[in-house]
């Protein structure tokens, strides 16, 4: 049996506001954005058509879900973008208004730079060594 995980949901305050920084800043793809009652939608994004692993981006809809919009970690990186030119990446990230938290550093494992989205979740921009 194969096995992975398909999606991890976002909280985020406002349907568009996310599919706007996700889809318009960042680059990624609109998988899907069905409508599943007067409040609910089921909005998927990724960062290109063949990702395994994307994001349901899930508006609050309660008290306990709107205190948790960018600390679903409690201050820690949440999502974790690889690429394969980071150079490239930064430049366009940051034309559009992507703000870094820091300068990119190098680390054992590669080059990394911690970015946030407009909802304060945190982010880590990350090219492995080969």
């Amino acid at each position: 049996m194969v096995q992975f995980i398909s999606a991890i949901a976002l909280v985020v305050p406002c349907y568009e506001a996310a599919k706007s920084f996700y889809v318009d800043k960042l680059g990624f793809v609109l998988i899907e954005d069905t409508v599943l009652s007067d409040t609910k939608r089921w909005v998927i994004v990724a960062p290109n058509e063949t990702a395994q692993t994307r994001l349901l981006l899930a508006k609050a809809d309660a008290e306990a879900q709107l205190s948790a919009i960018g600390n679903q970690t409690g201050g820690r990186v949440f999502l974790f973008l690889e690429t394969h030119d980071f150079e490239a990446d930064m430049r366009k990230m940051t034309a559009a208004g992507v703000k870094f938290l820091e300068n990119p550093r190098h680390e054992n494992y590669g080059k990394v730079v911690v970015f946030e989205d407009p909802f304060v979740n945190k982010w880590d921009l990350i090219q492995k060594h080969k």
